[in-house]
């Protein structure tokens, strides 16, 4: 299968039909409604002695430290089984032979300050389609990264795609949830307020 926007590679050319080959072109989520289930291959499970379950509301501030992202702002969704982050100008810069590609990507911090951006680097795994309740499908790109709220760190992965419109830059799907956390739907930002000291951001490089 074929994503609907190709991923470009790092130097070459964009293509004519794709306008800077970035996720930004790809199928958008319908604002308001969850994504529906996607295969996402699964992780290794956690080797970490039980302990109690840590109480989220709907909407909490995260951190994505290995993606430079911090106090981030993400709805927790029970009913969606995938996690999404909203990213732009996606470029693979290398092909791996065991089908994986590193990428980079530029993640939006807030939908009303376009300037405050962070540039990421990840390890693409695989892609996976997701349909939303709409029953509108795409392609996107996963990776695994370590999701922190509030004293819980755990490894999650993410399907990268675009966002534009949604108040949310990142989706918290129950595959990202399971295990460690209870959620409130009554309440919100249970793990903490955003972190000053880590809230400013910085512009990506250009």
């Amino acid at each position: 299968m074929r994503f609907p926007c190709q991923l470009r590679d790092k130097g070459s050319a964009p293509r004519a039909s794709c306008t800077g080959a970035t996720l930004s072109t790809l199928t958008r989520a319908s604002p308001g409604k969850p994504e529906s289930s996607a295969s996402i291959p699964p992780m290794s499970p956690a080797t970490a002695p039980e302990k109690p379950a840590t109480t989220l509301g709907w909407k909490e501030y995260v951190d994505l430290p290995q993606l430079d992202v911090f106090g981030l702002k993400a709805k927790v969704d029970t009913g969606a089984r995938t996690s999404a982050l909203h990213v732009e100008s996606l470029v693979v810069t290398e092909r791996h032979a065991d089908g994986t590609a590193s990428i980079e990507f530029e993640v939006p911090l807030d939908r009303k300050r376009p300037e405050r951006r962070v540039r990421s680097r990840a390890l693409m795994l695989t892609a996976v389609t997701v349909t939303d309740s709409g029953g509108r499908a795409e392609l996107r790109p996963v990776i695994e990264t370590e999701l922190v709220i509030g004293p819980v760190s755990r490894r999650v992965r993410l399907t990268l795609t675009d966002r534009t419109g949604m108040l949310f830059r990142l989706l918290l799907g129950r595959k990202a949830l399971e295990g460690d956390f209870l959620i409130d739907v009554g309440k919100k930002y249970l793990s903490g307020r955003r972190p000053r000291a880590r809230s400013a951001g910085r512009k990506a490089a250009s």
